[in-house]
């Protein structure tokens, strides 16, 4: 059992996974922190988010303060007497009153090669940028915004591969990073090494990654194929964006640009549904739908022969879509 008293702070699966990891590695967290249920589906029932669902069949005691700004939620904090906390998409924002308490401060999971995108949604920034390559950063935090200085990164390709594989991949790179970080600081803390020294991060080519909003699920058809597809396949996980036709609206799932055929008709007019899916015309070539979903229904996932056989007469060609 480790020596370091550690409070974990996060809220979705990519945060689940490396909190599984770093108890499985001899690291039990002494606290969870993870955001309050919130309602989800058509019933509006209070859902725990995944972080806190591990953290029960963990046996991990939780905690789900609305903000952590407040004295009281810091005296609590304090009361763990934590050596370090871990920090990964946990969703609120910890004022320097926080970042004091850990003997170690606290250490944060970001999935970016920092300071490329720093922000809430890093990951599906770099999809819909088209970078080639992402990452993980283990980062010491400080009042700024993902700006602290970095103990270790891993590099990641993703071009060409699906954004659930992505996130998949990335959170098993930020655990074994994260945990040889643990390691170092255990060391130092035992007295068998030196505390690891994080290096400072540059300005240059820094980005913001915006939180994800509902504008985000809408297409704007003057833009290139290109850029609608990596929109469409960077969202399909978390929000997948939306398209209307007829009075039916359907979620797009996956899509890939047709960058060789030029556009016929007018920005978002179908030009034609073929097996391999739903072909819309976009300002400079053809956007290729492969997977949809409509809204209201079974939320039965579509692909190109399937529309052909049920939604022929609703997607015909020369149709307006938005």
């Amino acid at each position: 059992m480790s020596s370091l008293r550690i409070v974990f702070a996060g809220t979705p699966n990519f945060a689940s996974f490396i909190l599984e990891q770093i108890t499985e590695h001899g690291y039990p967290p002494v606290a969870v922190y993870t955001q309050p249920d919130r309602p989800a589906g058509r019933g509006r029932k209070l859902l725990p988010s995944p972080v806190k669902e591990r953290a029960l069949e963990l046996e991990c005691p939780i905690e789900q303060p609305t903000s952590l700004k407040n004295k009281e939620a810091q005296e609590r904090l304090r009361d763990y007497k934590p050596d370090l906390m871990i920090v990964v998409a946990y969703g609120l924002i910890l004022p320097s009153e926080v970042l004091d308490i850990p003997t170690y401060g606290c250490i944060n999971v970001h999935a970016s090669l920092l300071p490329r995108w720093r922000g809430a949604a890093p990951i599906e920034r770099a999809y819909m940028a088209g970078d080639d390559q992402t990452g993980i950063c283990i980062m010491q935090m400080d009042e700024g915004l993902d700006t602290g200085p970095v103990f270790k990164r891993a590099e990641l390709n993703i071009a060409n591969k699906p954004i659930h594989l992505v996130e998949d991949e990335l959170s098993k790179l930020g655990a074994e990073a994260l945990i040889e970080t643990i390691q170092s600081i255990e060391h130092a803390h035992d007295g068998q090494g030196d505390m690891p020294i994080p290096t400072p991060q540059t300005e240059e080519g820094a980005n913001y990654a915006h939180k994800l909003t509902a504008a985000d699920r809408s297409l704007d058809f003057d833009l290139s194929a290109t850029i609608l597809a990596r929109q469409i396949n960077a969202l399909a996980e978390r929000m997948p964006v939306r398209l209307t036709v007829g009075d039916k609206r359907a979620q797009l799932l996956e899509a890939r640009a047709l960058a060789h055929e030029d556009a016929s008709t007018s920005p978002g007019t179908i030009s034609n549904l073929e097996k391999t899916g739903l072909i819309i015309d976009t300002a400079t070539s053809r956007l290729l739908i492969t997977k949809l979903k409509f809204e209201g229904g079974k939320g039965t996932v579509l692909d190109g022969a399937a529309l052909l056989n049920g939604y022929r007469s609703l997607l015909t060609p020369g149709a307006r879509v938005h």
